[in-house]
């Protein structure tokens, strides 16, 4: 039965695929004038600085191996996101990046398998088999080659999915909000560590990237995260699990808007399939049995 609080609840999750695609946009701008690994650690350490100011009076009573989980994941997810970043800074076309990112669904089941032994349904094989094959379709002319961003937004996928597990094993019982957080500061760390080891030392953003960085933060990050954990408070797994794979659709058609991208019809063909691929994994969610 569709109720007032579910349609309100699905209209969130749609906006916060909507924020993630926008952000998308912020990043690529501010890579216009600042480093990557910089970019990427101020904005996630400033987003979790914030982000802590709410969560203040739980985090001083996380145990020690609370923070040891949420320093784990933190650093699961900032190594991802510092190959996200890479992938975005020398990426010649957004949407075909956010594809290859949103495969982190895909390898979720994977991964758990592989490394936690769970028990892999048959969807999630025939799941990856579309996704290899749309992964073909979007790179085969002129003959089959992944970029040096391709391979970013690969390996990306694969540790979000890894962050995604541990995050449902290591950290499941802990409140969301001081968790987050610790995540997002320690991410901001590790991408401000790797680039003091790996880039030049930054100069003084000009007034436009300090927009951009600022929407980042606030918009891209803190305003996001915000939504979407009331949001998923409110739906149903299932509601929650297929509306968030609509965020490559959203950072591809931005990109044409914005960036005056454009795709072949293969490359298309290429982004169906791993569209498909999304939500056949998702398959009995979408049909309301257990994951």
């Amino acid at each position: 039965m569709v109720t007032q609080q579910s349609i309100r609840s699905d209209l969130l999750l749609v906006l916060v695929t909507l924020l993630a695609a926008i952000s998308w946009v912020f990043s690529r701008e501010a890579l216009n004038g600042m480093e990557p690994l910089f970019f990427i650690g101020v904005r996630f350490l400033g987003a979790g600085l914030l982000l802590a100011i709410p969560g203040w009076s739980r985090l001083r009573t996380f145990s020690p191996q609370a923070w040891r989980r949420a320093l784990l994941t933190g650093c699961v997810m900032g190594i991802a996101m510092m190959f996200w970043i890479m992938g975005l800074f020398f990426a010649d076309n957004m949407g075909v990046g956010a594809f290859l990112t949103s495969l982190a669904v895909v390898f979720i089941p994977i991964v758990g398998r592989l490394l936690f032994g769970e028990k892999a349904a048959r969807s999630t094989w025939v799941a990856m088999g579309i996704a290899l094959i749309g992964l073909v379709f979007l790179r085969i002319e002129g003959g089959f080659s992944l970029s040096t961003s391709d391979l970013f937004f690969l390996a990306s996928a694969l540790l979000f999915s890894l962050h995604f597990n541990l995050n449902s094993r290591f950290a499941a019982k802990l409140p969301v909000w001081p968790l987050t957080a610790i995540q997002l500061s320690v991410t901001g760390i590790i991408g401000l560590l790797g680039s003091l080891a790996f880039e030049s030392a930054p100069s003084w953003p000009s007034q436009s990237l300090l927009g951009w960085l600022a929407a980042s933060i606030l918009i891209g990050t803190c305003m996001r995260f915000f939504i979407q954990v009331k949001a998923q408070g409110m739906a149903p797994v299932s509601h929650a699990a297929v509306i968030m794979t609509l965020e490559p659709v959203w950072a591809s058609i931005l990109g044409v808007y914005w960036f005056a991208e454009s795709m072949t019809g293969i490359q298309l063909l290429g982004c169906c399939l791993i569209f498909s691929a999304l939500l056949v994994s998702r398959w009995r969610l979408l049909l309301g049995r257990p994951a």
